[in-house]
């Protein structure tokens, strides 16, 4: 925790709410990093915070499964309760209708006794009168009851279609627990590792080093499914000390445009080096070392991106840092992640021709001769994320703030993994 305090105080925000990113950075946008210990304490105290307000959302959401499945059980058979009483009301008008129509068919039956019992043609005419009447009155009743039995059997089909809609809404809040209680198992974590860095890291401050440059080069800025992208990073030891060994931190976060669906599962990040040629995946906790440099001298880390075919359209960045570590226990890196901000295509556009420039207006100028955009550091306050993750030109805020959001999720992922890698190299 000691290398990336001031990065790892967006974990916080990101477990519980990564939308609030964007919307807070404005007002954060002139605050100056205080001392790497203090930040530190501030951070455990920021994912305190963020464990406390995961926990509330996971027991609201508790109540809500419990609440909702009494309701099932209990409160939608109640005679009260609308569904239930049409049931009630319909099923005893269908056994009053059942009781008309058996009286109705006695009726009948005593109608015809007393037809063949009659013995003048007076008495034959009345009862046939009688008899004809009652026949009626049997045919109504009938139709009378079948009318009943119909609404019956439609009542308690509206119940039951009730109840499975409550059976439903149960369901999706069981998702939503499931969700709440998955962010504050996440939550919990990023507080114990930021605890056991504290712990466990040897004393001395990892320090901010500027002049430990990374560059990417090559990556185009329209990207189009089902391609694979190569580029490169160049880190660059520019002081005038050797630095025992230098980490590089890779990662790639995207949204979709219209939906701001996360595009992770259609993007793999690979890195390769000259002493390690095998291609392997990229990410803040498992990114390459390239050993020593020397004062002035860089290293090259090739990269790739292969993007998926049927990946829907978005918006997405690159993010590059490092660390490094001497033997003397001395560390540092550079304090900010340089963002490198890049369009996802559809399969099949022209990305000479944008054709989600529509949906997403605006673009980014700052170009170079190298066939990338200039980095600008994503760098990071308390409150949220601020630089051109703010200012991409993208129409859709919700995207922006989602790009936000990840963005800073990694950055404060950097800054544990930062953490391990110290422990690791003083515990050698």
């Amino acid at each position: 925790m000691k290398i990336r305090c001031v990065l790892a105080t967006a974990v916080a925000a990101a477990v519980t709410a990564p939308v609030v990113l964007l919307s807070a950075a404005p007002a954060f946008a002139d605050e100056r990093p205080t001392a790497l210990g203090q930040r530190a304490q501030s951070t455990i105290e920021e994912l305190q915070r963020a464990v406390d307000r995961a926990q509330k959302e996971y027991d609201a959401a508790v109540l809500a499964v419990e609440e909702a499945i009494t309701f099932l059980t209990e409160g939608m058979e109640e005679e009260t309760h609308p569904t239930k009483a049409a049931v009630i009301e319909a099923e005893k008008a269908a056994e009053a209708a059942a009781k008309v129509e058996t009286e109705a068919g006695q009726a009948v039956v005593d109608a015809r006794a007393a037809l063949d019992e009659a013995a003048t043609d007076e008495e034959k005419a009345t009862a046939q009168t009688a008899l004809d009447k009652a026949e009626k009155a049997a045919l109504e009743a009938a139709q009378a009851k079948k009318a009943a039995d119909t609404e019956a059997t439609e009542a308690r089909t509206a119940h039951e279609d009730a109840r499975v809609a409550q059976t439903r809404r149960i369901g999706a809040l069981q998702k939503v627990q499931d969700e709440a209680e998955e962010k504050l198992d996440d939550a919990k974590k990023a507080l114990a590792d930021a605890k056991a860095g504290e712990e466990e890291e040897p004393g001395g401050e990892c320090v901010p080093e500027p002049r430990l440059t990374t560059v990417v080069s090559g990556l185009e800025d329209r990207i189009v499914g089902g391609t694979t992208e190569n580029f490169t990073l160049r880190v660059t030891n520019g002081t005038s000390r050797t630095m025992d060994e230098v980490y590089l931190y890779t990662a790639v976060h995207a949204f979709a445009n219209k939906s701001a669906k996360e595009l992770g599962s259609y993007l793999d990040l690979e890195w390769s080096t000259a002493a390690d040629p095998k291609w392997r995946d990229a990410g803040v906790l498992s990114g390459p070392s390239v050993g020593a440099l020397e004062p002035k001298a860089s290293a090259d880390v090739k990269l790739r991106l292969k993007v998926d075919a049927d990946v829907p359209a978005g918006q997405g960045v690159a993010l590059v840092a490092a660390d490094y570590f001497n033997e003397d226990g001395s560390c540092g890196g550079y304090p900010d992640f340089e963002q490198y901000e890049f369009r996802i295509l559809a399969k099949g556009s022209d990305p000479g021709k944008d054709k989600d420039a529509e949906d997403t207006p605006g673009t980014t100028d700052n170009t170079t001769g190298q066939g990338g955009r200039s980095a600008t550091p994503a760098s990071t306050t308390a409150g949220g994320v601020t630089g051109t993750l703010a200012a991409t030109g993208a129409g859709d805020t919700v995207q922006q703030a989602a790009l936000a959001g990840g963005a800073a999720l990694v950055l404060g992922v950097g800054a544990m993994a930062a953490a391990r890698r110290r422990t690791a190299r003083t515990g050698a």
